[in-house]
């Protein structure tokens, strides 16, 4: 009853503006990887800019509820979960400290479609694309060499912007890429390279010159940042151009499409399951399920026996 006492008090003396310090506090409070602290001070920023508009100085459950509508009308549902997410994990921690009640209690994020909300590529569509790439400058080599590496190993944009030259190594007598995936903060996992993306790799690495083994795997070619380690953003829209420019504009066909395509042949090639989600670095087999699940969905002929049922 004390520490509710306490709770209900501690409302009527924090501000907006003591939201705003208070949430440097609560960044210092999370021991989390620095990508997982910037989206959840980026969500909490959200949320007080939420309130400030509309003039909302003690902020209440009707609140979260109402910032919560506004994000589902805006954003998709994963997005509106993550933000809400972290809108939950600021208040706990208020609580915790006895500074504000937590206004979240019961309140629930929208459900997520574990579903995949990209298409994929089949193996002779992902030939034509990569046959399409003009590789007579180093641009094109570069980006060659990079759509190579997304297709034939699924990397994410962030493990393939992380990686540098000295990440490529040798283990048991096989090239692989060393990568610093997600969720980790070494590079402690490896993807293997195969022949003709090796090639790709060196031709790219040979015309680019003599550089340090630290320097970025694939390097940008802006004169603001020339040399410099490229973004995820300007990963996706290489990968993205290559696409368009073989024919293939589809808005769900994404940098993101080339790992679902990756993981998707591999099942359909037979792979076993536990290999594919180790391959994929699925943080469950759970996940690997769901692409599992769309390959059968893919290899059944239950629609093709209907309509034979009905027009033959």
């Amino acid at each position: 009853m004390k520490n509710e006492v306490s709770n209900v008090n501690a409302c009527a003396l924090v501000r907006v503006s003591d939201f705003i310090e208070l949430s440097e506090r609560f960044g210092s409070y999370l021991d989390v990887s620095s990508s997982s602290l910037k989206t959840y001070k980026s969500g909490v920023k959200k949320f007080l800019t939420f309130i400030s508009d509309n003039g909302i100085t003690q902020p209440t459950r009707d609140t979260v509820l109402a910032y919560k509508k506004d994000l589902m009308q805006k954003h998709t549902a994963s997005a509106t979960a993550l933000y809400m997410s972290s809108v939950r994990r600021f208040f706990r921690w208020l609580d915790s400290e006895g500074l504000y009640k937590d206004i979240t209690n019961g309140i629930k994020s929208p459900t997520v479609d574990k579903g995949h909300k990209r298409d994929f590529f089949t193996a002779s569509q992902l030939k034509n694309i990569i046959s399409d790439i003009d590789r007579k400058t180093l641009k094109g080599k570069r980006d060659y060499a990079l759509f190579c590496l997304l297709s034939a190993t699924g990397l994410r944009t962030i493990e393939t912007q992380r990686a540098s030259i000295e990440d490529i190594r040798t283990v048991g007598g096989e090239p692989v890429l060393f990568v610093q995936g997600k969720g980790r903060s070494s590079k402690s996992e490896f993807v293997k390279l195969s022949d003709p993306v090796l090639k790709a790799i060196t031709e790219y690495l040979s015309a680019r010159g003599a550089v340090a083994d630290d320097e970025p795997l694939f390097a940008s070619l802006s004169h603001r940042n020339f040399g410099g380690r490229m973004t995820t953003r300007s990963i996706s829209r290489i990968a993205k151009s290559a696409m368009k420019h073989a024919g293939y504009n589809n808005k769900l066909l994404t940098a993101h499409s080339l790992r679902h395509s990756a993981v998707t042949l591999a099942l359909l090639a037979g792979m076993d399951i536990r290999q594919v989600s180790a391959f994929a670095r699925h943080s469950s087999i759970n996940v690997t399920m769901i692409y599992a699940h769309d390959v059968e969905r893919l290899k059944s002929q239950v629609e093709n026996a209907i309509s034979k049922a009905i027009f033959d």
